[in-house]
């Protein structure tokens, strides 16, 4: 009789379970003074689903949208933007939970550089700390 050997699968730390909590087709209101109001998400720059799912961002994701809503020179055009702020609740490595009222995003362009020029509510920390030029003009990180 053959043994058969079982290989342990060893974990490197905790882990790592993010939760998106934006899907794609979602709308999402623009907090920055871009020209843009409403934005639908197209989908996540970076995200490697398994086959068959629908692309999900979440905090501090760049994310391809179409603007849906907001001046004509902004209107129907395909740009990106990175989630500043989202309701579904998310957990901190220090164990906190965070949530805001309302999802967020703020228009950029392929470099991460945002096209306004203030941000005109509260910002998540994560996008923050991934994203220095959308921190240097936010009024409150969060």
């Amino acid at each position: 009789m053959a043994v058969r050997r079982i290989k342990a699968v060893q974990r490197f730390g905790p882990a790592k379970r993010s939760v998106r909590g934006i899907p794609s087709g979602a709308r999402l209101p623009v907090v920055d003074n871009s020209g843009a109001k409403i934005v639908e998400v197209i989908s996540v720059i970076g995200y490697k689903p398994s086959k068959r799912r629908y692309p999900q961002g979440m905090i501090g994701d760049m994310i391809v949208v179409t603007v849906k809503k907001g001046t004509p020179e902004m209107r129907k055009k395909v740009v990106r933007a990175i989630i500043v702020k989202m309701r579904q609740k998310f957990r901190r490595p220090d164990g906190t939970v965070v949530h805001f009222e309302d999802n967020g995003a703020v228009v950029v362009d392929e470099d991460g550089n945002p096209k306004g020029t203030e941000i005109k509510s509260a910002i998540a920390r994560e996008s923050a700390e991934r994203w220095p030029a959308i921190a240097k003009i936010a009024k409150v990180v969060v």
